[in-house]
């Protein structure tokens, strides 16, 4: 009996071991380090302690904006990073870069250290922003790779949790920290940095396994488990606004987000200990397989190695381009049309709705809503940009499969959307910024979902680490030029005229606000113009790739799954 024993404690820490090294646990902790990954979408709810405590005005916060916005987005150093460097190694750097940035952020605000300059200020938001994008290559780009014909499930459900992260984190700052959204800032300093520590050796790169449509069904759980604590959050996020929380309310908010939020571990363990149970099966069964198939499979593999001894400078490669779905070098992709596409679209879409998002604090503001409503706008931006995110993995990756429908035409559509959203608050009513902070977090949501499955489909995975990075490159441009140049300016302008009504110039005031419609409504308007112009110009890459969907993209992936598994 003390030899079943033990052989059963044996056996419980094998198992244990083949769940943590396994696909499915990699998934999982995975959603968490993107489930941390979305702090820059809390700057709405910050940014007016930034403001005050600092002294700014709009366009010097918008300045801020633009720099939260562009390291967010230029993750090409992580990109090349991930090319030569073990994803532990990747999830490392951006976690201690979250730490230091945001910790400085916070100091700096908290008054613990001298008012920095603002390009000080800009460095710092720019580090911690830029995090995210090490979380990005580390789990999301393994992931994908892991699941290639499951990508648009996968990039929809990664990209939704860290739709979700705003909401997470600001129940789990009310549960620790109450009403102070000082402490925000350091909160989202240390937190999703600790998340990337704990979880760095549990994903990395796993020998891809034959697509089953078991797997897609894992896939809906995933989703379902995602979708109730989404719809949690939001009924906590609406409760909070009409109802006066108690401490004690918010620790118990935070404790049920916790516990949806590691439902995706059992689903994990269940699907491991599928695995750990098949491999236990009799070997018999096994062996019987093994001589039928590797004999024809090793025939065909000789052609592979007839160009090696044609290899070209990438340079000189750039104008002979593969076809699409093939391995695109760096330089290829880049000067592609299709990179082109994607690159104005992607600064007319994202840049006009990054802008949005990062002026609702202002938004509210101007139009006369409480500080309470102000925070649930940005929490519903959060959630709805989960759904957002989710829809367009999901419902992309089902009309392709079924209808063979163009992944460009879905983001087509999100743009003509997200246009809907930009002018209710152009020209606002009763209650008209609950329904563009929806609209607005959806598309903004969706957007990037599909931009960046539409890279890993049209050149291919080698090197999408690097290019999926250097696909959102435009959104920074766009967030500076539309936020900074235009929004920041047009409200400060604005401002100054609403002050000299009243017998005053920019001198007398500390802090430059703006009250009224006509604060937001000419930059809405260029906004939704911009955007319109990016959702015609992503409609010619529908045009331009619609022969593409129609065929079998995936199937290189069943051969080479195929292949792995006959070999094994």
């Amino acid at each position: 009996m003390g030899e079943s024993g033990g052989g059963g404690g044996t056996n419980w820490c094998h198992f244990m071991l083949h769940v943590i090294r396994g696909r499915w646990f990699s998934v999982f902790a995975s959603f968490l380090i993107m489930a941390g990954a979305g702090a820059t979408y809390l700057f709405g709810t910050y940014s007016k302690d930034i403001k005050a405590s600092l002294g700014y005005d709009q366009s010097t916060l918008n300045l801020l904006g633009f720099f939260k916005d562009l390291g967010a987005n230029v993750g090409v150093p992580s990109g090349l990073l991930g090319e030569i460097t073990p994803t532990w190694f990747v999830l490392l750097v951006g976690s201690g870069m979250n730490f230091a940035g945001y910790l400085m952020i916070w100091l700096a605000v908290t008054g613990k250290i001298p008012k920095p300059a603002v390009w000080h200020m800009c460095a710092y938001i720019c580090i911690g922003a830029n995090s995210q994008n090490f979380a990005n290559t580390g789990a999301l780009v393994t992931c994908v790779k892991n699941f290639p014909e499951s990508r648009g499930n996968m990039i929809g459900l990664l990209k939704g949790f860290t739709g979700l992260s705003g909401a997470i984190l600001t129940q789990v700052y009310l549960a620790v920290y109450g009403n102070d959204s000082k402490s925000l800032i350091l909160l989202i300093g240390w937190l999703p940095a600790a998340i990337s520590v704990i979880f760095v050796y549990t994903i990395r790169i796993i020998p891809v396994v034959q697509h089953t449509s078991h797997e897609a069904k894992v896939f809906y759980h995933f989703l379902y488990a995602s979708i109730v604590l989404a719809l949690f959050l939001m009924v906590m996020t609406i409760l909070e606004k009409v109802m006066s929380f108690p401490r004690e309310a918010y620790a118990a908010s935070a404790t049920g987000c916790i516990v949806l939020l590691f439902v995706p571990l059992a689903i994990a363990i269940r699907e491991e200990l599928a695995i750990w149970n098949l491999k236990k099966q009799p070997p018999s069964e096994v062996t019987v397989e093994k001589p039928a198939e590797i004999e024809p499979k090793k025939e065909p593999l000789p052609p592979p190695d007839e160009p090696k001894g044609s290899t070209k400078s990438c340079f000189l490669t750039v104008c002979d381009k593969p076809p699409r779905g093939e391995d695109y070098t760096i330089l290829q992709a880049l000067l592609s049309i299709d990179m082109l596409i994607l690159f104005v679209a992607t600064f007319g879409g994202l840049g006009s709705s990054l802008t949005a998002i990062d002026n609702l604090g202002q938004i509210g503001e101007s139009l006369g809503y409480p500080t309470k409503t102000i925070k649930s706008f940005v929490s519903l931006v959060s959630i709805w940009n989960y759904f957002g995110r989710v829809f367009a993995g999901f419902v992309s990756e089902g009309l392709l499969a079924k209808y063979k429908m163009p992944r460009p035409l879905m983001l087509t559509l999100v743009l003509v959307l997200s246009c809907i959203g930009l002018l209710l608050i152009a020209f606002p009513f009763p209650g008209s910024v609950y329904v563009a902070s929806v609209i607005i977090g959806f598309s903004f949501g969706a957007q990037l979902p599909l931009i960046f499955a539409i890279i890993s489909e049209l050149f291919g995975l080698k090197y999408y680490s690097t290019l999926f990075n250097c696909g959102q490159l435009a959104s920074p441009l766009g967030s500076y030029i539309l936020n900074v140049k235009v929004t920041g300016s047009l409200y400060d302008h604005q401002a100054v005229k609403e002050l000299a009504k009243k017998g005053m110039n920019r001198s007398d005031v500390k802090e430059l606000i703006c009250i009224g419609v006509k604060c937001y409504r000419l930059p809405f308007i260029i906004l939704a113009c911009v955007t319109c112009f990016g959702a015609l110009v992503s409609f010619i890459l529908v045009i331009r790739t619609r022969e593409f969907y129609r065929s079998d993209i995936y199937k290189k992936f069943r051969e080479n799954a195929e292949e792995s598994s006959s070999s094994s």
